[in-house]
């Protein structure tokens, strides 16, 4: 059995601020303990019956996992020039997909532990068809247009019980209690990984039995800024057009085709947050 692993930095054991995953002497620590709940998942994943399992980097700029230390049964993508962005090497040959680390989305009733959608510097909201999504939810969309199902999330309680509305069949490691934003009752990381382990474990038992989900016929995104300067350079892009001063919208014929098209106007977006030739010399 052949699994992709997407990892995340906001939801592994021990994270409770923003200041944990920045470039500085915390952040080291926390390179570890992401590293660490990534092994976990990976040997509850190869205990239920995994033979193949693909890890994909995906908080920040993508290259956090410290190779040197991540269990050597799994192969790691690694770097941020991704056009798939987290999900960078996922195709129809995989059989399921696991969340680890992840977190819950901007704006949701159920406060997360460093909520946001892909980008908080610029996004507020995300639909697709009509749906509130956040980052697991739009990324089990694509994988469920390359018939992978999503089997296993771990994160906050928050997290676990927003993404539970949409993927009701995933098993699910909870890894601390959300209080607020940027605070949470935490569990030391050995009891939180012997979670992640067994229900990885389950999870790939499982696996067979848990559909992927899709939606059927044209995928219309509509992405909600935080700047109008950002909404405006996304029309730079033709099929965008906006829907209101900080809004846009854009259809495609199918999911994968979409969601190159929502991470080309996060870029664009992020870029535009503050001129987009502010920095340029003439």
């Amino acid at each position: 059995m052949k699994l992709f692993i997407s990892a995340d930095m906001e939801g592994i054991s021990g994270v409770a601020t923003n200041q944990q995953l920045k470039t500085n002497s915390e952040y080291q620590r926390f390179r570890k303990l992401m590293t660490a709940d990534v092994n976990a998942a990976i040997e509850g994943a190869f205990t239920g019956g995994a033979t193949e399992i693909v890890v994909a980097d995906g908080h920040g700029n993508m290259s956090n996992i410290l190779i040197e230390e991540l269990d050597s049964r799994a192969r790691l993508v690694s770097g941020n020039n991704r056009v798939m962005c987290q999900l960078e090497g996922l195709d129809e040959s995989f059989d399921g997909i696991m969340f680890v680390g992840h977190h819950g989305r901007e704006g949701g009733s159920d406060v997360a532990v460093i909520s946001h959608t892909l980008a908080g510097i610029c996004v507020n909201e995300m639909k697709i068809n009509g749906k509130i999504v956040g980052e697991t939810e739009m990324n089990s969309l694509v994988a469920g247009s390359f018939s992978v199902p999503a089997i296993f999330i771990s994160g906050d309680d928050a997290y676990v019980r927003e993404v539970k509305e949409t993927l009701p069949d995933v098993e699910a490691a909870v890894t601390k209690r959300a209080v607020d934003r940027f605070a949470a009752e935490l569990i030391h990381p050995e009891v939180a990984r012997e979670e992640i382990r067994a229900k990885a474990e389950a999870a790939v038992k499982k696996a067979k039995t848990i559909k992927p989900i899709t939606f059927e016929g044209p995928i219309t995104f509509d992405l909600e800024l935080k700047g109008s300067q950002q909404a405006k350079m996304t029309t730079t892009i033709p099929t965008v057009e906006l829907t209101g001063p900080k809004s846009i919208r854009f259809t495609c014929n199918d999911m994968v085709t979409a969601y190159k098209h929502m991470w080309g106007c996060v870029i664009i977006a992020i870029t535009a947050t503050n001129g987009v030739l502010g920095s340029v010399n003439a």
